[in-house]
């Protein structure tokens, strides 16, 4: 009999277009010789174009799903990704707070990459308050890290030192995302315990990016389910995202128009 995989956990939505939520955790996970587990939060009517119907999953649902989970498998890392409401948020933060042991990466998913939000107003102040002290890794973009501090992030300088605020607010480590800025290349920070490290990549010309948080997200999660330090995860979950962007590829849409997909099967190497 084959030897059991490490074990990672996604808490997120479901995007029937599979290109990011949970449909996007999963590929990301297999990809790494993970085993994934779910726990939906809601399940979205979306493409990488357009965002029709978000419609949640009832609290308790999430609860069951989070702990039948939780106390079935040897889960080792979790992520979270779309929440939805302040009550879904504290729902996962205090089952997650009872199990310390577990390494907590969050990306914040405020705004779909359409850009309709995708997070109710009220839910951040929940996020600050009851879930991101948990987490061992904090994944925003630049206008996530902006509502969180309530500040402009125009240029690198000023990203550097969000990043540095950030994970002083939240007494823990940040991997900000600087795509959003303007330039040939795209930098992320992360900094982690009192250090910071650079990731930079020129930016790459393809047709669409929808997902590219969640797969970074889960990859570095599947790193540290694998045990991987905290740089090493970011590290090559930067190399498969890259990849994975290169290689991404255009559908032709019957209703008119195109439909880009990131290559979230390639393998490295």
């Amino acid at each position: 009999m084959t030897s059991a995989p490490p074990v990672a956990m996604t808490i997120a939505g479901s995007d029937c277009s599979a290109g990011a939520g949970i449909q996007a955790d999963l590929k990301t996970f297999q990809h790494f010789a993970v085993h994934g587990l779910t726990a939906l939060t809601c399940v979205v009517a979306e493409s990488a174009n357009v965002v029709l119907t978000v419609h949640t999953v009832p609290v308790a649902l999430l609860r069951e799903q989070l702990s039948l989970m939780l106390d079935s498998f040897p889960v080792t890392a979790v992520k979270t990704g779309m929440l939805v409401s302040a009550a879904h948020v504290r729902a996962v933060a205090e089952l997650l707070a009872a199990r310390p042991q577990l390494a907590l990466v969050v990306d914040p998913v405020m705004i779909a990459s359409t850009g309709t939000p995708l997070l109710e107003p009220h839910a951040l102040r929940a996020y600050r308050e009851h879930l991101l002290p948990l987490a061992t890794l904090i994944t925003p973009n630049v206008p996530e890290a902006e509502a969180l501090l309530g500040r402009a992030i125009p240029n690198k300088q000023a990203l550097i030192a969000a990043a540095h605020r950030l994970a002083k607010m939240f007494q823990t480590h940040i991997l900000l995302k600087g795509g959003h800025l303007a330039g040939p290349d795209c930098l992320d920070v992360l900094v982690a315990d009192g250090l910071m490290h650079e990731f930079c990549a020129p930016r790459l010309a393809v047709a669409g990016s929808h997902g590219t948080g969640c797969t970074l997200s889960a990859a570095i999660t599947a790193g540290l389910a694998m045990g991987a330090t905290l740089p090493a995860a970011v590290a090559a979950a930067k190399a498969y995202l890259n990849d994975s962007l290169e290689h991404s590829y255009v559908f032709s849409s019957p209703s008119g128009g195109t439909l880009a997909a990131l290559n979230q099967g390639t393998v490295l190497g």
